[in-house]
């Protein structure tokens, strides 16, 4: 939260937030963007709009430097379509006001996601992630299986934690209800124990597993065996991702399951939702 101004403290950036749309815009009321000397965190959406808005957000910070007790919030009103020459055709109301703090407070992560393996898949999946505001524990019985830790990224919004332990399965009591998991350990048989550990707990809102229509049969004919349910295996998504992205590459699959992770976490669980993000993709195919 940014600290409250004061007429002694210059502030260190401009925020400038949507805070009323009529008709179409690029982005929903509360987004914001924090407009720095320099650089920029957060966008309202692109474009012409934009652009504007930085150029003003910066005149402003100079004058707010230069006379701290003249800072004032203010509100800007933009026709999309006849003054910009966007073509969503609405009008956007965005707000500048001064901000005190290096950054933007990190959004409410969507989805809290159990990522179980650091292969291939895993690595391209915990790249994209990286991009989004959500919370992953990503997990591996192998230590040295984790690549290195990347520079801090200008645009990195998930926090990520890295667990290797020797008992993963373990791991899946500790996520909070209604969590995401994702299971491609580099062994069938510990993605059966991680996965068979997700459905006995019942109160998950996602649980994929990359991998085959085969493979899942597989596991759940050893799982019926072991006294799972029907309801309970069904909820099982296997192949994982997206269905109509084709390609077996790590970078791909990863994609595919992203964009499904984004689906279950923007809209409202129904079982027709959940029926089709159980298709998956037939190009999900076994790997790690």
């Amino acid at each position: 939260m940014a600290t409250p101004p004061t007429p002694s403290l210059p502030p260190h950036a401009v925020c400038v937030e949507v805070v009323a749309v009529r008709g179409s815009a690029p982005r929903e009321v509360g987004a914001r963007m924090l407009v720095r000397a320099q650089d920029e965190q957060g966008s309202i959406g692109g474009g012409h709009l934009e652009w504007l808005a930085m150029q003003r957000a910066r005149k402003l910070l100079g004058q707010w430097r230069a006379d701290p007790a003249g800072m004032l919030a203010q509100d800007q009103t933009h026709a999309l379509g006849p003054s910009l020459g966007q073509c969503c055709g609405g009008a956007v109301t965005l707000r500048y006001q001064p901000w005190f703090d290096d950054a933007l407070p990190s959004p409410a992560p969507l989805f809290h996601l159990q990522l179980h393996g650091a292969g291939h898949v895993g690595r391209a999946l915990a790249r994209l992630l990286a991009t989004l505001p959500c919370q992953v524990r990503w997990v591996d019985v192998r230590d040295d299986a984790f690549p290195p830790p990347e520079p801090a990224q200008q645009h990195a919004q998930a926090r990520i934690e890295r667990v290797a332990v020797d008992s993963p399965e373990a791991e899946v009591a500790l996520a909070p209800p209604g969590a995401f998991f994702l299971v491609m350990t580099h062994s069938h048989a510990l993605d059966a124990q991680i996965c068979e550990a997700v459905l006995r707990r019942g109160d998950f809102g996602f649980l994929g597993l990359i991998g085959s229509h085969s493979k899942r049969a597989g596991f759940a004919r050893r799982w019926r065996q072991r006294g799972l349910g029907e309801a309970a295996i069904a909820s099982l998504v296997c192949p994982i991702g997206v269905p109509g992205i084709a390609g077996k590459q790590p970078e791909v699959i990863a994609l595919a399951a992203a964009a499904q992770l984004m689906q279950m976490a923007c809209r409202p669980p129904s079982p027709g939702a959940m029926r089709i993000a159980h298709q998956g993709t037939e190009t999900s195919r076994d790997r790690d």
